[in-house]
């Protein structure tokens, strides 16, 4: 499975079987090669103590952001270093949007790009994270 015909397919089979991201309410808004874009709402059970977004809710976003990207290849990746600076500040009832995209991409490792926005289009944080490229596919799923 080189090249996948279909990786909105992993994507949403990943996403099905990902009960983190699912109880998080994550969202999957678009699909492409190397590439994904996830949509969070935000509550108020995910607000820490000074009544902003807890900055593991946004690392989980974008770890989600990370796993499903670099899986569109159609071999499976699992993350290796993940690192995150919060720009803005995120309150209960912002709307987040996550968009990982793939900046290297090597046989064994691939970096993303994860840039999260609230609903007024500002950045909230910005997400750089490497994984390893097993060589196991999706035909066993799929």
């Amino acid at each position: 499975m080189k090249n996948p015909e279909n990786p909105q397919k992993i994507v949403e089979w990943m996403l099905k079987n990902d009960r983190f991201s699912n109880w998080l309410g994550i969202k999957l808004l678009s699909v492409e090669i190397g590439k994904v874009t996830l949509e969070l709402e935000i509550t108020d059970v995910m607000l820490n103590g000074f009544d902003i977004l807890h900055g593991g809710i946004a690392f989980a976003l974008a770890d989600s952001a990370l796993a499903f990207a670099s899986n569109t290849h159609g071999r499976r990746a699992v993350s290796l270093e993940a690192l995150i600076n919060y720009t803005a500040p995120v309150f209960a009832g912002d709307t987040l949007t996550a968009i990982a995209e793939e900046s290297n991409l090597t046989n064994n490792t691939a970096v993303y790009d994860i840039t999260i926005f609230n609903q007024h289009k500002r950045k909230v944080a910005l997400f750089r994270g490497t994984v390893y490229r097993t060589n196991k596919d999706y035909s066993d799923v799929l």
